[in-house]
């Protein structure tokens, strides 16, 4: 049986294109980068096991606080930083946030380090996040409620890191919103080609709590009573026991343009879903989800990226990229670093920097239908089975073995890491480029093999080395200078956000049914 062919790395007209596109951006351009971060993080008991207290009030309104909410559960706190032009600036903020959040956590309460959850109650014990009796409070509970029945509460208690990213618009090759979108969608279809080389490289959730799975098929091997496992698994959060969905799965969604994309999801919001009719709407004066439709709002669409705007209050997020073009990519991709006290590292957060940024400059050829199955492919193999000697990957109507793609695409980042260094000074961006060619060629230094032999320290116990983690980062957090300005700050904040809750219940004119039909609307999805 003859060999596979070798696939060849990127063509010399292609690589001289990926070069002068890397030339036209001049210094500024690269100093003009923005980025923020959004982290999840469930609120735990002394045991480990997940927090069944309300959010602290003493952390102001899920509702309208600018930097902290919670996410799916009512003990899944949503940390969210302002957008910033360096990362150092955008991991002290995020490290601000936790420090506060630390301070005012119910007594022994613990912020759980790693992306798969603690020990979990029944599934119908895990409560759902609540926001006030306003419609939009109300809405968003309904969704989450929707979220339960569509897909299990547990799935929902997953925690991940996003990385959002945003471009000058230097960087586009000419000016206006027409090519702001196409260098975005021309970024999102490379993402999604080499994604699987961010879960290879900072995985970081290769076992998980017998809790997680309870009452569910699985192929989990026991690693001790208690604690699953697959051995060469890099992220079960991004594999099959993570965000999937078969009903999202018939979704043949093209990243090619901003029209095509928004078609897409027109239909996945405005068309019944059989499965979710039979759910139903309503049961008696409870509501069991927000719409019948695949997804009932936008934000259900899971994508390991995804392109996004602002919006203005009460807006549709379809309607403002319509309307306005693409602001930012949301990199989805991200588990929780468990060794870091902030859930990632400044190193880490600069290979992203290089990585999207190779994404835009580097050839991006439509995507096609058969693609996007390979590429679903690619990330549930490196997902479950990413450190498996000589696993191999498709490319086009080829397979390459992983650390082959890999070693290639790390090389064609390195002038892009020069490019930034030179652009900020120093060598920080290239450092971090070593780090993971490192990580390449030793997969010891890979985070998902060092939390599998921290979980063996711990006699195999995936909840005694979450909790012992958790508190080291906590005890860490206390130890780092936090000013009497950045605190008194955060109260004010927590203040304002509960009057702005309560002001936004007393304006309340609609009676729920309207408001949520109203919302729902498909001419809300429409552009201007």
């Amino acid at each position: 049986m003859s060999a596979t062919p070798k696939p060849p790395a990127a063509s010399a007209s292609a690589r001289g294109r990926f070069h002068e596109r890397l030339r036209h951006l001049a210094p500024s351009a690269l100093r003009g980068l923005r980025r923020g971060i959004e982290k999840e993080s469930l609120r735990v008991t002394p045991e480990g096991r997940l927090a069944l207290t309300p959010h602290p009030e003493a952390l102001g309104a899920a509702l309208t606080h600018p930097h902290i909410t919670t996410d799916f559960s009512e003990a899944q706190l949503e940390l969210i930083t302002g957008v910033h032009a360096n990362v150092e600036a955008c991991l002290a903020e995020l490290a601000h946030i936790h420090q506060i959040v630390n301070r005012h956590l119910p007594a022994g309460e613990l912020l759980w380090c790693a992306s798969m959850p603690c020990g979990l109650p029944p599934e119908a014990d895990i409560p759902i996040a609540r926001y006030g009796r306003s419609n939009i409070g109300r809405a968003k509970t309904v969704y989450r409620i929707g979220l339960s029945h569509r897909y299990g509460r547990r799935m929902q208690t997953i925690s991940g890191l996003h990385y959002n990213f945003s471009l000058p618009e230097q960087a586009y090759p000419v000016p206006g919103l027409g090519a702001a979108n196409e260098a975005y969608f021309a970024l999102i279809r490379n993402f999604r080609r080499h994604a699987w080389l961010l879960l290879y490289l900072f995985g970081a959730s290769p076992a998980v709590c017998a809790s997680f799975v309870e009452g569910r098929a699985h192929e989990l091997r026991e690693l001790a009573p208690g604690t699953l496992y697959l051995p060469h698994a890099t992220s079960l959060r991004m594999g099959r026991l993570g965000y999937l969905s078969e009903a999202q799965d018939s979704l043949a969604v093209s990243y090619n343009c901003l029209q095509s994309y928004a078609a897409s999801l027109q239909d996945a919001l405005t068309q019944p879903y059989p499965a979710y009719e039979q759910i139903g709407l309503r049961e008696g004066d409870d509501y069991r989800q927000l719409a019948t439709t695949l997804l009932q709002i936008e934000n259900e669409f899971y994508s390991t990226i995804r392109p996004k705007r602002a919006i203005e209050p009460g807006e549709r997020p379809l309607h403002a990229l319509r309307s306005r073009g693409v602001q930012y990519v949301e990199n989805r991709a991200m588990d929780l670093d468990p060794f870091s006290p902030v859930g990632i590292t400044a190193a880490a957060a600069r290979f992203l920097d290089v990585f999207l940024l190779h994404c835009l400059l580097a050839e991006s050829p439509p995507d096609t239908p058969q693609e996007l199955g390979a590429l679903n492919r690619n990330k549930q193999r490196v997902a479950s089975r990413g450190r498996e000697p000589g696993l191999r990957l498709e490319r086009g109507a080829q397979t390459v073995e992983l650390r082959e793609w890999a070693g290639q695409l790390l090389a064609e980042c390195e002038p892009v890491a020069q490019a930034l260094d030179a652009a900020h000074g120093g060598e920080r961006y290239t450092a971090s480029l070593a780090d993971a060619l490192a990580a390449l060629e030793d997969p010891r230094l890979l985070p998902s093999t060092r939390v599998l032999a921290a979980i063996d320290a711990c006699g195999g116990s995936y909840l005694r080395f979450g909790l012992e983690q958790s508190v080291r980062n906590r005890e860490a957090l206390r130890e780092w200078p936090l000013s009497a300005q950045v605190d008194s700050a955060f109260r004010r904040m927590a203040a304002a956000s509960l009057a702005d809750q309560r002001a936004i219940e007393a304006a309340d004119g609609l009676d729920f049914e309207a408001y949520r039909q109203r919302y729902l609307s498909p001419e809300r999805l429409r552009a201007d």
